[in-house]
């Protein structure tokens, strides 16, 4: 009975796990891409993503490929190119632009997308209580990074309305993943008997996010060349073996570890909870900019991360 009872917490309290793994993840992504490009990294993180996954499901189950039906097949590989391709590729474009702080503003409305696409496309509702704890924790979220001045990444306007963009595109790309991904697994469409485990939905996945990066590598090679002969030179900063290890960091924090607690928290929690909590690297990040950065904090910014606690609290209160 107990146990049951600790069953309706598994997928809030895996929301605020990734939240913590995408803390770290968009620190280490953010200093990766600035010495790699954001193209190198993300190719580097899915390939190391793939092999972790695909050793770990070895492990666990037995085999390599994971048993499932065609549709849940279709559904994954959706999501891996949506949420995963084109979603972090914008996403982590958007980091060096804009800074992974104001990159995740806009991303803090990635919830609202994905209430409205559980209930549109699975018959998820919110009772009201639910609905508070979700605008009151995007609140504070908001609340915490807008406290922060402008910094000089975003200080050309060109630049940063470009990186607005792509964090938009990435916000819109991340809740239509996780809804596809819920759908992988079986929700909607399938019995319960039928559904597969997160690690396996994962896997399938982040293959297949990796085959969608294939075809942005073969164009950003090719603009590339045409920059180099036309003398135009590269931006990076930094040594390429340190981009290296914080790629190497952040894939086993990120892709490995985080895409697999937001599948659970998504197979456990509505997709509009699930992407809340899973919305919370800005709150995260504010004792790490005290502490490593030296950056004054205002007590506007505390109150925002209030708000998001107090959120929090609301929806592990009121499991869905």
């Amino acid at each position: 009975m107990v146990l049951e009872k600790l069953d309706i917490y598994i997928g809030p309290a895996a929301g605020v796990g990734t939240s913590m793994l995408w803390t770290a993840t968009s620190l280490l992504f953010t200093a990766a891409a600035l010495r790699l490009g954001t193209t190198a990294v993300n190719i580097l993180r899915l390939s190391l993503a793939v092999i972790l996954l695909g050793i770990t499901h070895r492990l666990m189950s037995g085999m390599w490929i994971p048993e499932m039906v065609g549709g849940q097949v279709v559904f994954l590989a959706l999501s891996g190119v949506v949420g995963l391709s084109i979603g972090d590729q914008a996403l982590f474009t958007s980091f060096v632009y804009l800074g992974p702080r104001l990159a995740m503003l806009i991303m803090a409305t990635s919830p609202i997308v994905a209430a409205l696409l559980g209930w549109l496309c699975l018959d998820e509702t919110l009772n009201g209580i639910a609905w508070l704890g979700v605008a009151l924790t995007i609140g504070g979220v908001v609340w915490v990074v807008l406290e922060r001045p402008k910094d000089r990444l975003s200080a050309n306007r060109s630049r940063k309305l470009h990186g607005i963009i792509l964090a938009s595109i990435g916000a819109i790309c991340q809740a239509g993943g996780l809804l596809l991904s819920k759908q992988g697994i079986g929700h909607g469409w399938l019995p319960q008997a039928e559904h597969i485990d997160t690690q396996s939905a994962t896997l399938v996945r982040m293959f297949f996010a990796w085959l969608g990066m294939i075809p942005i590598v073969v164009i950003h090679s090719i603009r590339q060349r045409e920059k180099r002969a036309n003398g135009i030179p590269n931006d990076r900063i930094g040594s390429i073996r340190a981009g290296l290890m914080f790629t190497a960091f952040g894939s086993i924090v990120g892709p490995y570890l985080g895409v697999w607690m937001s599948l659970v928290a998504a197979d456990n929690a509505p997709v509009g909870v699930a992407q809340t909590l899973c919305s919370l690297a800005p709150v995260f990040l504010l004792p790490i900019v005290i502490v490593v950065h030296k950056e004054h904090v205002s007590p506007r910014a505390a109150i925002g991360a209030v708000l998001a606690v107090a959120g929090i609290a609301l929806l592990f209160i009121q499991p869905q």
